[in-house]
């Protein structure tokens, strides 16, 4: 299978979660942004990251986008799942992985590129670097007022998590669900900012233990632990 991502993309890592965590062997061809739509929308009609190639002739060619990558995959190979058996309780696992993705996720890539493009212009000053940042705040209509509305839900949000998620606790049942890997990877940006890491910890140390479960490298800014 090959994954067509953009390397730093919280929504590609959200995939690779995925295909970890059911041990799928997997190829990633990183793509450049603004120039990934070239190949992308041919193949897909969207113009958004992650596409899935599963290069198998009784397989779907392309799934796109990283929630029905996660479908695709229980279907693909069903254990271990990410859904879980119990009808209501799985409703449950698909509507915070929906929450997560839809509104989650777009709060944290605010509130990580205004860092980026101000105070945390440091971690990597580079033309190259910068550009791309300008380039996906334009993309996305990143203004100072939408960033305080995302670093609002994002604090509505962690206080909702810390109930069910700190310790060895699980979103929903027993064990890891589409829910779990999606929260750790929607929320990885905010390791590299200094606000989070020190008032919420725990965010992190699930973080951590969610990819090491799935055996993919940490997010930067987690490195180091």
């Amino acid at each position: 299978m090959l994954l067509l991502q953009f390397s730093t993309s919280h929504y590609c890592r959200k995939a690779r979660l995925a295909l970890g965590y059911k041990q799928i062997p997997y190829r990633v061809e990183n793509l450049t942004p603004g120039l990934h739509i070239l190949k992308v929308k041919p193949l897909s009609g969207l113009t958004t990251l992650p596409v899935l190639l599963p290069e198998r002739a009784d397989l779907p060619s392309v799934v796109a986008d990283s929630t029905q990558i996660f479908h695709f995959l229980d279907g693909y190979c069903s254990e271990p799942s990410l859904s879980i058996a119990d009808h209501y309780l799985n409703a449950e696992v698909w509507a915070l992985e929906d929450w997560l993705d839809e509104s989650i996720g777009i709060a944290a890539r605010f509130v990580y590129y205004e860092f980026r493009a101000g105070e945390g212009k440091a971690i990597d000053a580079s033309l190259s670097s910068q550009l791309i940042i300008q380039t996906v705040r334009w993309q996305y209509g990143i203004t100072p007022e939408r960033v305080k509305l995302a670093a609002s839900r994002l604090d509505c949000a962690l206080e909702f998590l810390a109930s069910r998620w700190q310790g060895e606790k699980y979103l929903v049942g027993d064990r890891p669900t589409a829910a779990d890997l999606a929260a750790a990877a929607l929320l990885s940006p905010l390791a590299l900012i200094p606000h989070y890491r020190q008032n919420f910890p725990w965010v992190f140390d699930r973080i951590t233990q969610i990819h090491q479960l799935c055996g993919e490298p940490l997010p930067p800014g987690l490195e180091e632990r």
